[in-house]
């Protein structure tokens, strides 16, 4: 039995609390252009106060939802991609479903940082066609900003909050919108990115040595292995699609570095105007990279619905995650 998938909705949320380049130079030794000549970026948002990562999903999710034209009753399940979650339990899943109201679903976080969008589209995908679901609600809410080291410029500079939902149910007119999704992992590399999770040995035995639960990353080792491997994951995955290269619209890829983006660009001879790019905005909000470029650059006009896309992460792990898709009008 082949189900066909549809992308039913996607949306995103960002706080309202911005950080420009010239703010952090009050905490940090850095400068504008130090930062936007090595990455791309200009300014980040950022939680304040009380706000959390769930509630950026919770506002996502109500987006894509209301895009979707689906009734929250209607949700089988919720998967949460989230790198920093706000509890260790409950799950940020059973947060969000809490309060959107969605009674009917299951509930379960993923940890794939930046590729955990498609993560949870491959798994979505799964329940959808073995028939273990209808409809699958996938929500990517980072808030990384709360494990940085704000005394780090090679790490603080390069991150900041958010969240994008997508919604997939069953096709109800035959079309399949995910030609082919692939999804990796070499473990092997886990020490290129790393946030440590503190805790304190039973007092009864020898005490541990405590780390402080900041992301530590040795950027040089992640853009060697990116622009090195990733090209050619999203070729095996474009071949697997039935698709070539050039019959696809758009490239919407990670928001970690316009280094790597131009850096893919080129190898995979894409149009600039034809490669999502807003990291000067965002900067890099792990799993909500994806969802919030693609939502924004369809409300902006800059990708024409309907279209083909392909959308491809990576992250610690290292993991990577990369699907060629069909987008329909009316989405986000």
């Amino acid at each position: 039995m082949n189900i066909p998938v549809k992308i039913a909705g996607i949306g995103f949320n960002v706080p309202e609390a911005v950080i420009t380049n010239d703010d952090l130079t009050k905490i940090i030794d850095t400068s504008d252009e130090w930062i936007r000549t090595r990455t791309g970026i200009e300014r980040r948002h950022v939680l304040s106060g009380n706000e959390t990562a769930v509630e950026m999903g919770i506002k996502a999710a109500e987006k894509a939802l209301a895009k979707s034209k689906i009734d929250v009753e209607e949700i089988d399940l919720i998967i949460a991609a989230a790198s920093v979650e706000t509890h260790a339990y409950p799950s940020s899943a059973c947060e969000i479903q809490a309060a959107i109201g969605a009674i009917n679903a299951a509930c379960f976080d993923i940890t794939a940082a930046c590729s955990g969008l498609i993560y949870g589209m491959g798994i979505a995908r799964a329940f959808i066609k073995s028939n273990s679901a209808k409809t699958v609600l996938i929500v990517a809410t980072d808030a990384v900003s709360r494990c940085l080291d704000w005394t780090d410029r090679t790490t603080c500079v390069l991150f900041g909050d958010g969240a994008g939902a997508m919604v997939l149910t069953v096709s109800d007119d035959g079309q399949d919108d995910i030609l082919a999704i692939d999804l990796k992992a070499e473990g092997n590399l886990g020490d290129f990115i790393k946030m440590p999770i503190p805790g304190k040995n039973c007092p009864l035995v020898e005490p541990n040595e405590e780390e402080k639960m900041f992301v530590k990353m040795d950027g040089k080792e992640v853009y060697k292995y990116v622009v090195t491997k990733l090209p050619g994951y999203i070729e095996e995955c474009v071949a697997k699609s039935g698709l070539k290269m050039n019959e696809i619209d758009y490239l919407v890829p990670h928001q970690a570095n316009l280094r790597i983006i131009e850096a893919l660009e080129k190898r995979l001879d894409f149009a600039p105007s034809h490669v999502i790019s807003n990291i000067q905005e965002y900067a890099n909000t792990s799993a909500a990279s994806i969802p919030i470029a693609l939502v924004e650059a369809i409300e902006k006009g800059t990708i024409k619905l309907p279209c083909s896309a392909i959308l491809t992460g990576f992250g610690a792990g290292m993991t990577v995650g990369t699907t060629v898709v069909k987008l329909r009008e009316g989405i986000a």
